[in-house]
């Protein structure tokens, strides 16, 4: 019989971040709180920037994103905001979205299958994804079980289950 396999990726969808960013502008412009603090998020090339004229104005609009793109199921592991930066007279927060497990958390990962998960399944790293094989199937869901138990400092889906 052929070995069962799956794939751990870290993607985002990008369709979904950019509702998440819509909804939330859309809140800030009709919040009362909000009015004449100058407050806006908006894409600025591949990074998210929020600003406002105060710190805990712009804290309050990152907090308004987060709640978004959580509604919209992606994980705030993949989001990495800076913390606010005076500009002039207003404040700003540059967040990034990440994607890709870097060479580094996929090594991590695959020490953890190694160590922690059942005998005779392996992991292997191709490029910003880690494939999992094995001859059990059941032994890859207590993989994918052991993985979601763990407290990851980024996000992990499973795709390509075979």
């Amino acid at each position: 019989m052929a070995d069962s396999s799956f794939d751990i990726v870290s993607k985002v969808e990008r369709q979904e971040v950019d509702n998440a960013l819509n909804q939330a502008a859309k809140e800030i412009s009709q919040r009362y709180d909000f009015k004449g603090v100058g407050a806006s998020i908006d894409w600025s090339g591949e990074k998210v920037e929020m600003r406002a004229n105060s710190e805990e104005r712009v804290k309050a609009v990152l907090d308004i994103f987060e709640t978004k793109l959580v509604k919209r199921g992606i994980s705030l592991k993949s989001l990495d905001a800076g913390e606010p930066q005076a500009s002039g007279k207003e404040y700003k927060i540059f967040a990034s979205v990440e994607e890709g497990i870097t060479q580094e958390n996929a090594k991590k990962v695959a020490k953890i299958i190694r160590d922690e998960g059942p005998k005779g399944v392996k992991a292997q790293v191709q490029g910003d994804e880690l494939r999992v094989t094995s001859k059990s199937r059941d032994d890859l869901q207590s993989v994918q079980q052991l993985l979601k138990g763990k407290d990851l400092d980024f996000a992990i889906q499973f795709v390509n289950y075979r």
